[in-house]
């Protein structure tokens, strides 16, 4: 039997006060105090959301985060209060910077596209001459982007966010040390599973006065990793580092035609090709986790996920 996809969800909370759907996640708010984050199965690629769902990808999304966010924990409180369901995280309701903050330990993706134009200052910050794809930095550098409503996100400097009152100089300071801290932590904790975090974004919201890390932490949607073994191998004859990201979802859909481009169609995805893309997801997982996957049934899953929130929520006495 094929294995179903959660590809939304339509609950209805006591005391909801909003629900917002995100490429991939349905969230709900509860009385303006809690978030309640449901990882579905829709994958997006280009700034679009693909028409087929992949079994699984919520759970390993939401299951790296959670993990992730509890392994950072001692160095930035976060919004995460429970993870009562494997596709559900409830936390905090903050009030989120409109930044994310993005680090780069190397010359690689869009750093690279802007390097190879000619450009030696990236989000404010300088980059040496005579750098070639996929090598390391002197340190991480931070390249901040602007998180937008609508549209495309856009690179911004740490100058121009103080200037513009996005994020007080103050608060920045703050974030900036957090992000460099998270950026660390990840880095050892790639390595002991044979892995390179090359680059990721975090975000951050404020709740009585405190800076909170928020949103997903270190997975592979928000984040590139190389595989440590054949990374010198790879640098030094000029061939593409092995990665795990869900960069092989964007490098399909290129080879068939599709950028997210006016005109373009996505290419089908076939029950073969569906199956390879989760197959891939949980391979990541458990590369990144060390941990072994443990598939829950996905066939009567909105069932299981209503009936652990309203556990969650009447355990807590929130009604």
């Amino acid at each position: 039997m094929k294995t179903a996809a959660l590809t939304e969800t339509n609950f209805h909370f006591p005391n909801q006060a909003s629900f917002y759907r995100g490429k991939v996640r349905d969230v709900y708010n509860i009385g303006h105090q809690l978030l309640v984050m449901v990882a579905s199965d829709r994958i997006s690629a280009f700034d679009v959301v693909l028409p087929r769902g992949i079994p699984y990808k919520g759970q390993v999304l939401n299951q790296i985060a959670s993990y992730f966010l509890d392994a950072t924990a001692d160095i930035v409180p976060n919004w995460k209060i429970a993870s009562p369901d494997p596709v559900v995280t409830i936390g905090r309701l903050c009030q989120p910077y409109p930044v994310e903050m993005v680090i780069r330990a190397y010359l690689t993706g869009s750093a690279w596209r802007s390097y190879k134009k000619g450009e030696r200052v990236i989000c404010g910050v300088p980059v040496p001459d005579g750098m070639r794809e996929h090598q390391r930095f002197p340190h991480p550098i931070i390249t901040p982007s602007t998180k937008a409503a609508e549209g495309h996100d856009e690179d911004i400097s740490k100058e121009e966010i103080i200037r513009r009152g996005l994020i007080p100089a103050e608060d920045y300071a703050l974030i900036e040390k957090y992000t460099f801290a998270l950026f660390e932590r990840g880095t050892q904790m790639a390595a002991s599973q044979g892995l390179i975090l090359v680059d990721t974004k975090y975000e951050f919201g404020k709740i009585n006065n405190e800076i909170l890390l928020i949103d997903e932490i270190h997975t592979p949607d928000s984040s590139r990793y190389f595989i440590a073994d054949s990374y010198d191998h790879c640098f030094e004859n000029g061939l593409p580092q092995n990665q795990l990201s869900k960069e092989f979802v964007r490098e399909w859909l290129m080879k068939n035609g599709f950028q997210g481009q006016n005109g373009q169609s996505v290419p089908e995805m076939t029950d073969e090709w569906i199956e390879t893309v989760s197959e891939r997801y949980i391979d990541l997982f458990q590369k990144m986790t060390g941990l072994a996957f443990i598939k829950h049934d996905q066939n009567s899953a909105e069932k299981r996920i209503e009936k652990n929130i309203l556990q969650f929520l009447h355990d807590n006495q929130i009604s």
